[in-house]
């Protein structure tokens, strides 16, 4: 408890993963509070050509786009989608990388060697090109970008969680609880994975970032949630044609992405800082 108090007290000295956090706090309460919050709900889904492209004022605060759907309110309800594919997404490459990157790793076998073999394949071809592919064969919608991500994903953990398990492996207090006797399977979850549960953290947390990206960039090529879901990569898509006129109808979704992107990469940042020993030794020193 007292590390976990300290890691608390570090990250809260390091201004950039506050602000991190306090940005990923907001999108995440806006996503909560979109019914509350949102000026127009009515008008995330339904359409009204009279109030077409309207630029923000006091009725419409982030103007309305092509349908005369508000924007304000779709961005916040947007909100939603978005938080809801990075967290299952990166919950799913979690749930296979780590235990794949476990077992690999401290087995030693030719199974979890093809694993990782497999995992590189993976890493050599482009994130957003595999998902593409992916997304393009399935077909547009939420869960296939889901799926798309989760694929693309699971092998940067299965990868970080083999190198820091076949490391592990070595040392002193690893070897003396083999030597004792103590069941592999206690080993592994007992004193193996405690260890690799700070690397995973800030994996998981830039990997948020870098998810809600790719997410953004399938909808904005027409491969993720279809509409009238008001889904930020998409609506950025439909302003391509009413710009510079329109100017407010792809900055709002732009700086949603921009704000959320950049809280998890701070506040990642931030983790890093905290919970790696090596870094933390050198900025003692």
């Amino acid at each position: 408890m007292s590390g976990f108090a300290h890691a608390l007290r570090q990250l809260a000295r390091d201004r950039s993963a506050l602000l991190g956090l306090v940005m990923v706090l907001i999108v995440v309460l806006a996503a909560i509070l979109a019914p509350v919050i949102s000026t127009h709900p009515e008008a995330v889904w339904d359409m009204n050509p009279a109030n077409r492209l309207k630029p923000p004022d006091r009725t419409w605060l982030l103007g309305t786009d092509r349908m005369g759907a508000d924007i304000y309110s779709r961005v916040i309800y947007g909100a939603r989608i978005t938080l809801l594919i990075a967290f299952v997404a990166v919950g799913a490459s979690l749930l296979i990388g780590v235990p794949i990157g476990l077992w690999a790793g401290w087995n030693e076998l030719w199974i979890g060697e093809a694993l990782m073999r497999i995992s590189d394949v993976f890493l050599a071809v482009p994130q957003i090109v595999l998902a593409i592919a992916i997304a393009q064969t399935l077909g547009p919608s939420i869960e296939n970008v889901i799926l798309a991500l989760s694929v693309t994903y699971w092998p940067w953990f299965a990868r970080l969680v083999y190198a820091e398990v076949r490391s592990l492996k070595h040392e002193t207090f690893i070897e003396a609880a083999i030597a004792l006797g103590v069941p592999q399977w206690r080993i592994v979850l007992q004193h193996v994975l405690p260890n690799v549960a700070s690397p995973i953290i800030v994996r998981t947390s830039i990997g948020m970032g870098f998810t809600i990206l790719t997410a953004a960039s399938l909808g904005f090529l027409g491969l993720g949630a279809p509409p009238p879901a008001p889904e930020w990569g998409r609506m950025i898509s439909e302003s391509r044609e009413f710009l510079p006129e329109a100017w407010w109808y792809a900055l709002a979704p732009g700086l949603a992405i921009f704000i959320v992107v950049m809280g998890f990469n701070l506040l990642g940042d931030g983790l890093r800082d905290v919970l790696d020993p090596r870094l933390r030794r050198a900025h003692d020193r």
